[in-house]
């Protein structure tokens, strides 16, 4: 994963780090996640970030051995049309 680039598409207001960085591939589990923060590997925007559940939201770049993620929002969901006889 090195050198690679990821969109992570953000379903809720914030993702943990720790948690961000095993489902975009980065780490193989959270606790790896957190081992990866605490060790100094991991930058939020450019800067150092220690703290292991930060709350990342769309718009931020996590970069992380080389790997670099980018925190999307999700497409709104389509609003379900009702039918109404008036």
């Amino acid at each position: 994963m090195p050198g690679q680039t990821v969109e992570f598409r953000l379903n809720g207001e914030y993702v943990a780090l720790c948690d961000l960085l095993k489902l975009a591939g980065v780490a193989d589990s959270g606790g790896q996640g957190k081992a990866l923060v605490a060790s100094g590997a991991v930058r939020v925007d450019g800067r150092p970030e220690a703290r292991k559940t930060a709350k990342i939201r769309a718009g931020q770049v996590v970069t992380c051995q080389g790997a670099r993620i980018l925190v999307i929002a999700a497409a709104p969901a389509a609003q379900e049309q009702t039918w109404n006889p008036d």
